[in-house]
């Protein structure tokens, strides 16, 4: 289906739950986190059945985040449900990684084709500053558990933060070169913990480009299966590719294809505007499917042609990122 602006939208981003096992800096505060009542998430018969839904309005694509997802109880039944769905021909992840090797067989054979990951860092103890305890043996136990699988292709999402990690921009492509990953840089947002946030720490993905082409040559290939927002480039000889993700400093909103759904059943057209359209209580009000599917053409019709967050999105009014979804 198309929105007013004629993007065809095709991807649906659920958040199954709103809590994770870690806490990163920029994204939730250490204490004081605001937890969604149990009876306000939507049940997993409810995430199937608005993802149902959906697929008859040409939603193709699913990816399940959080929070972290794999905490969600009945996960893997929920991924199996849903990749008997006959319209969606791509299910994928995104996890930190730290419980994705206890049920990686389980969810691969349940039919899950791809995951990201979320790795910022590759030194230890900075591993840990960034998300307040996180073990990176784990995270990379799980990455390379994928590949063995064959959930390629297998994606790492690094947030650049100047100050903190930008000085292993070089290792992170070397990863690429030597691995068959994805690595996609992604400047630094204002989403989640503000009082972690500045301007200061920003790096635009131009210079972070250039640092890697210093060492490596790049170029444009073939895209990458699940390709959104992020531009790839492979690597002279290398086995992976690069991608960068530039939400401040060049907007990708032309061609956007995405909506997204929040653990306690709202929906709405854009990370990061304010309008939702709530779900959850159509469902407790016994909203037929025919019902729900008007709710899904609101929200796609009324999305944004573009985002606000450079012109003051971002107030500690706003919903976090672990909120909304990642």
């Amino acid at each position: 289906m198309q929105d007013s602006y004629g993007r065809e939208i095709n991807y649906l981003r659920v958040s199954i739950i709103d809590r994770c096992n870690l806490r990163c800096r920029y994204c939730m505060p250490e204490e004081g986190i605001q937890k969604i009542e149990h009876h306000k998430i939507l049940s997993l018969e409810e995430i199937y059945r608005l993802i149902r839904i959906s697929s008859g309005l040409g939603i193709k694509k699913v990816r399940l985040t959080g929070g972290e997802p794999l905490i969600r109880k009945n996960i893997v039944q929920l991924v199996s449900n849903i990749a008997d769905l006959s319209g969606i021909d791509d299910l994928a992840l995104t996890t930190n990684g730290i419980l994705f090797s206890n049920m990686a067989k389980q969810l691969k054979n349940a039919g899950l084709k791809r995951v990201n990951f979320s790795m910022d860092t590759m030194v230890g103890e900075k591993f840990k500053y960034i998300t307040r305890g996180g073990n990176l043996e784990k995270v990379s136990e799980a990455v390379f558990q994928a590949l063995e699988l064959g959930m390629e292709p297998v994606k790492i999402n690094t947030v650049v933060i100047k100050g903190f990690n930008d000085s292993e921009i070089l290792d992170f492509a070397a990863l690429a070169y030597k691995y068959p990953l994805h690595i996609r840089f992604i400047e630094f947002m204002p989403v989640g913990d503000l009082l972690f946030w500045s301007q200061e720490k920003l790096i635009g993905v131009d210079e972070i480009k250039k640092k890697i082409e210093q060492e490596y040559e790049l170029y444009e290939g073939s895209k990458i299966e699940g390709n959104g927002p992020a531009k790839y480039y492979h690597m002279q000889g290398g086995s992976g590719t690069i991608g960068f993700i530039s939400p401040m400093s060049n907007h990708f909103c032309g061609s956007c294809n995405r909506i997204r759904m929040t653990a306690d059943g709202s929906l709405r057209g854009c990370l990061y505007e304010k309008a939702e359209v709530n779900l959850k209580s159509a469902l407790l009000g016994g909203a037929s499917d025919q019902e729900l599917e008007k709710l899904f053409i609101k929200t796609i019709i009324n999305k944004a042609p573009h985002h606000k967050m450079n012109s003051g999105w971002g107030s500690e009014n706003e919903r976090k990122m672990y909120q909304i979804g990642g």
